[in-house]
């Protein structure tokens, strides 16, 4: 029974490391700029940057390549076709193009194995950085999982990731060589000529400012391009995943339109990053033009001064489209990395997102194996700006007794019983397994010894025995069958066409409710748990199924503590004690018999499930 009013109790002491009292769970959203995006990016994946200096290398070679032809014609023109009268020269002209020929083979092995190298960096990278993403969703409650769309919540793991590999394996490259191809462009052009590579970064410099001024434009727009990216597949995975109901409500064409904004809301993000992305490009176009006709005009007056030979400034014409490429393609480098960057960000916000459930880890303590004891010692908790759900409560359960929770929807069962499960923590108070806090357990302890059974069990696409190995990889087929078998299940794995092979479908949809409940209940004696955690097993399924549940739940509960939901009082019928919840308080507490034979909430549901199954 719950303590009364005046019962001393740990509402500041016992609060857990880390809880926010207001009930922050949201993911967080980064806001590092983009170079500290980056740089936190590489730290997180550290095979971005291993054998990073010979990938530079051959880099720097490939680069450096792309100038062999420019200084090929420069030197056939000016000392291989005889300008003076008498000839072209064409055994320096052979060798020239021999030695060019070579050159390029050169550029162009050590171009594939620059690409090699990165996409193979760029794989492992992302490959980390995905497992590190995914692993931390786990690691995060449910609460915070819940506060936001599961669509959304795996486009930050795939999607968004994919968006880095975008930039990583194209953009990236594309930067790493228009760096290098700038910076040898502008060294060669100054050999030749300082005046006209002046007049060439004087040209461009505008362009430059202009772009680094769009990229903060840029970096807004890709942001929310990513937001509306995860909102749309979120929504779509809602209506896949909820197909079932919408059909049955006929409300496919709401859903459809629900979808359309969703999507029409993505196209508009899109198209305005695109605008913004696409409007330095017809400026650089005209730039481009005009850098070439002023390098043109005033190349000839330095060469009529003889400050520039022919071959030296048809070569500079060369090396100027060298310059320009980069410049040109600068609009799709920077759309290609802010979308990248703002996928990392997503990444990074949930990577940010300190999980309210921590695994005690090394410290954390080892429970031993039998039957458990349970406490909650003045365990209060209030949901995210929510109200309190459960006040105050102080019970006991005594080890190896099967435990019925009682109440009407909104009582503070379903809370009682994820404090339970450590699936949260309380505000106020704490939890003993075994006059332990739970907050002291290791993660593989706990999970070992405790296993909820949820309402809906999840099944995956997979075979039966698969699904049911999942509580306990290592177990055989005949350990299987002899698990079923101790549960009374046996007639029922005979009746199916293929036993343990027979295939249940994407979220077990080829078997039936209860039959997913059994697949469970199998899964749950598998682990072989102390305490068993069940959310009310025969809420949705037909009277023969429901009595083989209930012949199985005897015989899984068996020697072990059990708390179970009871939305059917036959459960709280066969429990040891029940417990009754209203408003967040446990306001009775007994044995059935002893709960239906006084004035109280219990004897009025009991009366009333008795009305409704007559």
């Amino acid at each position: 029974m719950s303590a009364p009013a005046d019962t001393p109790t740990r509402r500041d002491t016992d609060r857990p490391a880390g809880h926010d009292p207001a009930g922050t769970t949201a993911l967080t959203r980064s806001t590092d700029s983009a170079l500290g995006t980056i740089r936190r990016g590489l730290r997180l994946s550290p095979e971005f940057t291993r054998g990073l200096w010979l990938t530079l290398l051959f880099a720097v070679v490939a680069t450096a390549g792309k100038v062999v032809v420019p200084l090929a014609v420069q030197q056939i023109i000016d000392n291989g076709i005889g300008t003076d009268g008498s000839g072209p020269d064409l055994r320096f002209v052979a060798t020239t193009v021999a030695l060019c020929t070579v050159l390029l083979l050169v550029t162009m092995v050590c171009s594939y194995l620059m690409n090699l190298r990165l996409y193979r960096a760029t794989e492992s990278g992302l490959a980390t950085l995905r497992r590190k993403a995914f692993r931390h969703v786990h690691d995060l409650s449910v609460l915070t999982q819940n506060s936001e769309r599961k669509g959304a919540l795996v486009s930050r793991v795939t999607a968004d990731v994919d968006q880095i590999s975008t930039f990583m394996q194209w953009g990236g490259l594309l930067l790493i060589i228009s760096v290098g191809q700038l910076a040898v462009a502008t060294t060669l052009m100054a050999v030749y000529s300082w005046q006209l590579t002046l007049l060439v970064w004087v040209c461009f410099l505008p362009l430059m400012f202009g772009v680094r001024w769009l990229q903060k434009l840029l970096s807004k727009a890709y942001l929310r391009v990513r937001e509306r990216t995860g909102d749309m597949l979120g929504a779509i995975g809602e209506t896949v995943m909820g197909a079932a109901v919408i059909r049955a409500h006929g409300t496919e064409q709401r859903t459809a339109r629900r979808i359309d904004d969703t999507v029409l809301a993505t196209r508009a993000a899109q198209v305005k990053a695109q605008r913004l992305s696409m409007a330095v490009s017809p400026f650089a176009e005209l730039v481009a033009a005009l850098c070439m006709a002023a390098v043109v005009v005033v190349g000839i007056l330095i060469g009529i001064g003889g400050g520039i030979t022919p071959g030296e400034l048809v070569a500079f014409l060369f090396l100027v489209t060298l310059f320009v490429m980069p410049m040109m393609l600068a609009t799709e480098i920077f759309n290609e990395a802010q979308n990248a960057i703002a996928g990392w960000r997503r990444v990074l916000g949930v990577l940010d997102t300190v999980p309210d459930i921590a695994d005690p880890g090394e410290a954390g303590r080892e429970l031993p194996r039998g039957p458990v004891s349970v406490r909650f010692d003045a365990v209060s908790y209030a949901y995210p700006e929510g109200p309190t759900v459960l006040d105050d409560v102080d019970v006991a359960i005594r080890p190896g007794t099967r435990v019925a929770v009682v109440g009407e929807t909104g009582s503070g069962k379903t809370t009682f019983v994820k404090l339970l499960t450590r699936l949260m923590d309380p505000l106020h108070g704490r939890v003993l397994l075994d006059g332990v806090d739970l907050r002291e357990v290791a993660f593989s302890s706990l999970r070992s010894r405790v296993v909820m059974v949820p309402q809906e069990g999840f099944l995956f696409d997979s075979s039966l025995g698969d699904n049911i190995r999942f509580a306990r990889p290592e177990a055989t087929d005949a350990e299987l069958e002899a698990a079923i078998t101790e549960l009374g299940l046996a007639d029922w794995l005979g009746g199916l066409a293929h036993g343990l092979d027979t295939p249940v479908g994407q979220r077990g949809e080829s078997l039936s409710a209860g039959e997913r409940q059994l697949v469970a209940l199998v899964r749950a004696y598998i682990a072989d748990p102390d305490l068993l955690v069940l959310d009310e097993a025969t809420s949705a399924v037909d009277p023969h199924t429901e009595v083989r549940i209930q012949r199985a739940l005897d015989r899984l509960t068996h020697g072990r503590t059990s708390v179970a939901i009871a939305h059917r009082l036959s459960t709280a019928e066969a429990a040891d004690e029940v417990f009754v919840f209203d408003a967040g308080r446990i306001v009775q507490r007994g044995t059935h018999t002893e709960l239906v034979a006084g004035p109280g909430i219990y004897a009025d549901l009991h009366a009333s499930w008795v009305r409704s199954s007559a």
